[in-house]
């Protein structure tokens, strides 16, 4: 069943690119060495956010850069707002060829290669500044090309935010407080072990569930950034913010390897240098989002923001999970090492400036 169900969506989708790339005036070159003004090679993207969200801007500007730097050779159509499925069937029709590239949430890659799954761990990154230092690290872009010969190249990462719990009324500034709630997470296996591991239950469900959720006090609670306080409404209901920041996951801007052969060295040069142009231009308007989100959810919803968490006492409660993780996963175990040593040189670094 599952397997007819995935060919189904792979047919499903296929035909509605097919439909809608028919109205293009252009016949698409098969090689960017081959493309002209005139008949360019044109590169399908999908995601599932909205074409106001910030990310959705970020790959906007990569793709209107990218047109630019190979005067129209190669041109990017994105397909917004799920119109080609969910982000889990975005990446099988990337790895099957259907599509060129997607986004999807990093741990969603971990299907392919193990080490995506770090991402989805808890406490990985200290705060924002170590977040960004690290996945701006040119050791860590020699990793997303690495995942080459597993059908897949990763581009460049956008940030999501750090994840911090949000209740009704009740503030957690330690793992004692979660104790008897029910807390809405991702459907992800890190992501459910990690509320057990601090002593929460879990509820895994849909984020387009969770406002109602909340209303109908199915769950107690939830975890996200704080522009889902504004965007997601959900400040309209939970009254109390503690930024435990608990979980920093990336987003992944993913090609497929097929069509990566088909791009010469040059232009892929460019489109790597695109991609992370639109990741520099996203975390200024994402950083400035969050600060308009709490400014907002502050006075116009009343919403309290925790400060005086007790990170270390979360970071005891899920250290076990880290170990778990990378004798599961031998991926899991490189990654770790990777932040280490990337966060061992930037450390070097800043000593060495300061002296």
């Amino acid at each position: 069943m599952r397997k007819l169900w995935h060919a189904l969506s792979l047919s499903t989708a296929a035909i509605a690119l097919s439909v809608s790339l028919g109205g293009c005036t252009e016949q698409s070159a098969s090689t960017s060495t081959e493309a002209t003004s005139e008949r360019p090679m044109i590169l399908t993207l999908a995601h599932g956010l909205s074409e106001t969200h910030t990310v959705h801007i970020a790959i906007s500007e990569f793709a209107k850069e990218l047109d630019e730097r190979t005067n129209g050779r190669i041109k990017v159509r994105i397909f917004a707002n799920g119109q080609l499925g969910s982000e889990l069937e975005q990446m099988e029709q990337v790895m099957a060829g259907v599509i060129s590239m997607t986004k999807v949430a990093s741990p969603m890659l971990a299907t392919y290669d193990d080490s995506y799954h770090t991402f989805g761990l808890p406490y990985i990154f200290n705060d924002t500044e170590d977040f960004y230092k690290t996945m701006d690290d040119p050791l860590m872009y020699d990793f997303f090309k690495s995942s080459h010969d597993k059908g897949f190249v990763t581009l460049t990462y956008y940030t999501s935010g750090s994840r911090s719990f949000y209740t009704v009324n009740k503030p957690i500034r330690t793992p004692a407080d979660l104790k008897g709630m029910k807390i809405r997470v991702q459907d992800m296996k890190s992501q459910t072990e990690m509320v057990s591991a601090m002593g929460g239950t879990p509820v895994a469900m849909a984020y387009g569930d969770v406002f109602t959720s909340l209303q109908t006090g199915v769950i107690d609670g939830t975890e996200n950034n704080e522009t889902a306080l504004t965007l997601g409404k959900h400040g309209e209901i939970c009254k109390v913010y503690s930024t435990d920041q608990h979980a920093m996951i990336p987003d992944a801007l993913v090609i497929s390897s097929k069509v990566w052969d088909n791009i010469s060295p040059e232009d892929q040069k460019i489109m790597v240098e695109a991609a992370r142009n639109s990741t520099v231009m996203h975390q200024g308007i994402w950083d400035k989002s969050v600060e308009d989100a709490i400014a907002e959810a502050k006075a116009k919803m009343g919403v309290t923001f925790i400060n005086d968490i007790d990170k270390e006492a979360f970071r005891q409660a899920t250290a076990d999970m880290l170990v778990k993780y990378s004798k599961e996963y031998a991926g899991v175990e490189k990654m770790l090492n990777l932040i280490d040593t990337i966060r061992s040189q930037n450390a070097k670094s800043d000593a060495a400036s300061v002296n």
